[in-house]
């Protein structure tokens, strides 16, 4: 699938030489900095040095005084209060979050998780009279509840108080909660709208400490917690997410808390741990509890407080992921197929597929599959206590969750945001819900929706490339949606040292002619392109720049992206 590069916008070159002399640096990492909206010293000082100071403060946000009042309330009233979070990893990474520190205060506090296959996403029924029936008088709702209008109604019904803290986007109608936390409600000033659902239950408790004079630092020792849903819910990497991922990676290569650190350890990784290594090695260790099993034992593996209590969660998990994996590929597989023998979905715009023995903790990632190799919005359903239930995944800047939104006549229920959704309805009704997407979407897709975007910083030569511009880059960390790691263009390449590593991955050393400088280059997943890069023709190609560091030897590499030929 070929990539569209998208150039970032150039500066002008006056303003981008005032920037580069006032730091110190090239004048392309002075542009580098523009399309980061880093334009001054000042800017580029809290850019290079977030504060937490920077932190906003949390009663801008709606309902904050009534929801940390009720807080207040049951931990100084002795009341039984029930952390309630959703099974992924932001839910479970917040309920492991307000538990841990209200249960260090003395508070009254136990946590519940949804079971997957018998309560389905959200505050179920279930949930709110195994609450009520065993004395608790506050439910704290995690990453969930925004549309629990019905279950919200039940748990008033039976004198069990709720505060919703949320992030995804609610409907016209609020649940009568004591206190409904959402940057996204329209009726809320709060100035950053892209928090996590960990992040919500953050700024809750940001609230509590100022509002009872405790030390922050009782509060900010969790931001490890907060980092790994920030980075797995992949939520935009700017505002107070960069600020609180910054100093959540800190604490996560420093002192982890001890489940994170039996994480670390069964995974392999090796500091420092990046924004990246969450995605790709922690968090689906966490969320692999909630696909196959229970999602409880993540969250005890992340309350865990000493050494012996991680003993056996971690390993399960890491069992846990190990199946899901076999999981993930056969079903990608069998949809793969499912599509290129159907003559609709080869040409439509969507894809829509149902399969009623497909595992349903494991749709959602197949989506993601899909779209790599159909770049299309892709909804990916299965049958559970027999309803059509499932997962949706967007292309890059088209909205899902409004294209949903459109066809809910023919839904059950329906939740998300812009780039994942999920939604249930009748089996029956999958045909017609099929034709009504596919015709919101066909009305929607824009001509730059049909191909995968590879945002680019500039192109520049090779004799920019060296140690001190890398320690620079590595400075602009993290990175994320909204804030990715540079990217750069190099043209008129030539290639030795070809070599096609484990049958998929390419390394080769790069050069161009007019220059007397050579580099490393890894390309994962593009083993495919050696025979013809060894026929001597001339590329082009997009790259990170990064560290290799190999038995201690360090040394630059590039990685790639993507390869053009001229």
């Amino acid at each position: 699938m070929e990539m569209c590069w998208v150039y970032g916008k150039k500066q002008n070159e006056e303003h981008v030489n005032e920037l580069s002399q006032a730091l110190n640096i090239k004048p392309e990492l002075a542009q580098v900095l523009f399309q980061r909206g880093v334009s001054n010293f000042d800017q580029a000082k809290d850019f290079f040095r977030p504060s937490l100071a920077s932190l906003h403060d949390p009663f801008l946000m709606k309902d904050m005084e009534k929801a940390v009042n009720r807080l207040t309330d049951a931990v100084s009233g002795g009341e039984k209060i029930l952390i309630y979070g959703d099974y992924d990893v932001d839910g479970t990474t917040s309920v492991a979050l307000v538990y841990s520190f209200l249960n260090e205060l003395g508070a009254n506090v136990a946590f519940y998780i949804p079971d997957r296959y018998k309560e389905g996403y959200g505050i179920s029924n279930i949930g709110v009279h195994w609450a009520a029936d065993n004395g608790f008088t506050l439910m704290i709702a995690l990453d969930c509840g925004i549309t629990a209008i019905d279950q919200t109604n039940l748990a008033n019904a039976l004198n069990l108080d709720m505060i919703i803290c949320d992030h995804h986007n609610p409907s016209a109608k609020l649940p009568e909660a004591v206190a409904v936390l959402d940057p996204k409600r329209k009726d809320c000033g709060y100035p950053f709208k892209e928090l996590s659902g960990c992040g919500v239950g953050f700024k809750l408790l940001h609230g509590f400490c100022l509002q009872q004079t405790i030390d922050l630092k009782v509060l900010y020792k969790y931001l490890d917690l907060l980092a790994v849903s920030i980075a797995s819910d992949i939520v935009q990497m700017t505002g107070e997410n960069r600020i609180l991922s910054y100093y959540g990676l800190k604490k996560l290569n420093q002192s982890p808390s001890e489940g994170l650190k039996s994480l670390i350890e069964i995974s392999g990784l090796k500091p420092p741990i990046s924004i990246s290594d969450v995605v790709f090695y922690l968090g689906p260790r966490i969320n692999a509890a909630g696909r196959l099993a229970h999602a409880s034992d993540s969250v005890k593996l992340l309350i865990a407080q000493t050494e012996e209590e991680t003993l056996g969660f971690a390993g399960q998990l890491n069992t846990r992921n190990t199946e899901r994996r076999a999981f993930d590929q056969n079903i990608t597989k069998e949809a793969i197929a499912m599509i290129a023998s159907d003559d609709f979905l080869q040409t439509s715009m969507s894809t829509v597929l149902f399969k009623p023995d497909w595992h349903k903790g494991v749709v959602g990632i197949v989506a993601s599959r899909c779209i790599e190799h159909y770049y299309r919005p892709t909804i990916i359903l299965t049958e559970s206590n027999g309803k059509a239930t499932g997962s949706a995944r967007s292309v890059e800047g088209f909205d899902v969750y409004t294209a949903i939104s459109s066809c809910k006549e023919w839904l059950d229920q329906f939740g998300g945001h812009t780039h994942a959704a999920g939604l249930t309805m009748p089996v029956e009704n999958i045909d017609n819900f099929r034709k009504a997407f596919e015709a919101e979407v066909k009305s929607k897709l824009k001509e730059e929706h049909l191909s995968p975007r590879l945002p680019i910083d500039l192109e520049v030569t090779f004799d920019f490339i060296n140690f001190k511009t890398l320690s620079i880059l590595d400075q602009m960390a993290p990175f994320g949606p909204g804030a990715l790691q540079p990217t750069f263009v190099s043209t008129e390449v030539m290639a030795k040292n070809i070599k096609v590593i484990k049958e998929k991955h390419l390394k080769m050393m790069v050069y161009q002619e007019h220059l007397d400088i050579e580099l490393d280059v890894i390309g994962f997943g593009f083993g495919q392109l050696a025979e013809r890069l060894k026929r001597g023709e001339p590329f082009r190609f997009a790259y990170y720049i990064e560290e290799n560091n190999y038995r201690g030897n360090k040394s630059i590499q590039l990685n790639i992206k993507d390869i053009k030929f001229d």
